[in-house]
């Protein structure tokens, strides 16, 4: 198990240290080993009345599923069956982290549509078949032999420790152990007396293992739950090709913005300004013998100027402006909240001059922008709201507004491009938009763990 430790840096971005789990105590009479003891029974014990759960359960469904997929009823029913065999084995795995602390991840394929082949597809899923073996045979054979031995090992250490006290109350006719392995005459004393003695003796030796025992059980148990309910390679695998695949889209979508930059640099504000200084030289050279037709011209060119600037100022859209990279991620959000045609309420636990890692700065700014772009021109929105606080693993992001709702990120480019966006930092968005408002956007961004 890994205990981690975060802090922030001097740049902003987050920091993370690991210290290992204290080793484990076998003292009996340290109280980090009843403490050990303690965490071994509450994860075996009750780990028994799981499998039991589990294995009745599963093995119905899947008898069912069996016996008439041969009519086609079968098959939801094994699907059925293996999406209760996740659900145990995430129960499972939660088991497995309270004990240990870490688990490695499980990955599923990506579930297909509920049609026939869909189904079949989705039943091709080894790691839903591994969940089922787990939850039938393999748990429920080892949690009932390691919940009799560990019932076992308790009762004799109890049992043994205090017979002395409830030695007594047995039947007169009844034969002490001792007496019938003749420990008694071996000792030289009465059969209760050497009864008490042996008992004392079994009940501190089934203490003293105890430990060693429930650790035991537990341990190999958590080791076949992590064998077969996870699958971390293919996770790491999946994950990556995922980040591959994302990262591919921004490299792409970027490489398309600046000839998109390029073309429309070329076509508009470029022109626009050699029309302007076509305009000036005339107006020069016409300044003194035709002062009239010198002002028209520079009337043009000051209507050139400035539909060039607006041109431009269209183009740096997307482009992260100077006041983010000097000031910071605070004072760029204050600037964008500013501009706002829709009124705009601004939170956040950030201070002036703090600053994170420069990818989550760009993301987080592109987002709040386009977002803002969309309460402006669609939402019909009378106010909206910014909050950001900068979590010690993520940045958290919310906009909301009282607009007419019905945003999607299948309408348009601009919220599908922030999810490209996030996708290249491994950050996420969330749209909550229902007809008639109000529209919620929700974006999370690590922060460099």
């Amino acid at each position: 198990m890994m205990v981690s430790r975060r802090r922030r840096g001097k740049d902003g971005t987050m920091n993370t240290s690991a210290t290992s789990k204290p080793r484990n105590s076998w003292l009996i009479l340290r109280p980090a080993t009843w403490r050990q003891i303690g965490a071994d029974v509450v994860y075996i014990l009750p780990g028994f009345f799981v499998s039991l759960v589990s294995f009745i359960v599963l093995v119905t469904l899947f008898s069912v599923g069996v016996s008439t997929l041969i009519i086609w009823l079968g098959l939801p029913i094994l699907l059925c069956c293996l999406g209760v065999s996740r659900w145990f084995a995430n129960i499972n795995r939660a088991m497995v982290q309270r004990w240990a602390g870490r688990v490695p991840p499980a990955h599923y394929k990506a579930r297909h549509k509920n049609t026939i082949g869909g189904m079949f597809s989705n039943l091709a899923d080894p790691q839903l078949w591994k969940d089922l073996i787990h939850g039938t045979v393999v748990s429920f054979t080892f949690r009932t032999a390691s919940f009799s031995v560990a019932v076992t090992w308790l009762a004799a250490a109890l049992g043994g420790l205090t017979q002395w006290l409830w030695g007594r109350f047995l039947p007169a006719d009844n034969i002490p152990l001792a007496e019938l392995i003749g420990l008694d005459r071996l000792l030289g004393l009465s059969p209760a007396a050497a009864e008490g003695w042996l008992g004392l003796a079994y009940g501190v030796l089934f203490l003293l293992t105890l430990p060693f025992v429930t650790h035991l059980l537990a341990g190999t148990d958590a080791a076949m739950t992590r064998g077969l309910l996870t699958n971390e390679n293919a996770a790491l695998r999946a994950r990556s090709e995922e980040l591959a695949a994302s990262r591919a889209q921004v490299v792409s979508g970027g490489a398309n913005t600046l000839r998109k930059i390029e073309r429309d640099l070329h076509d508009g504000p470029q022109q626009r300004l050699i029309r302007l200084q076509m305009d000036i030289e005339a107006a020069q050279r016409r300044m003194a013998s035709d002062p009239a037709a010198a002002r028209d011209l520079m009337d043009g060119a000051l209507e050139q100027s400035r539909e060039a600037l607006a041109e431009l100022r269209s183009l740096s859209r997307g482009i992260a402006p100077p006041l983010l990279a000097d000031r910071g991620l605070r004072t760029a959000m204050e600037s964008l909240a500013g501009k706002s045609v829709v009124p705009v309420a601004l939170t956040s636990n950030l201070e002036h001059g703090t600053r994170l890692a420069e990818s989550a700065e760009n993301a987080a700014y592109f987002v709040i922008s386009e977002a803002l772009a969309n309460v402006s021109k669609h939402s019909g929105a009378s106010k909206a709201a910014i909050t950001v606080n900068a979590e010690p693993a993520e940045l958290l992001i919310e906009v909301r507004d009282d607009g007419n709702g019905g945003a999607h990120v299948g309408k348009g480019h601009g919220l599908a491009g922030l999810v490209d966006r996030l996708a290249g930092v491994d950050g996420s968005l969330e749209i909550v938009s229902p007809a008639g408002g109000p529209t919620t956007l929700r974006a999370s961004i690590p922060l460099g763990i």
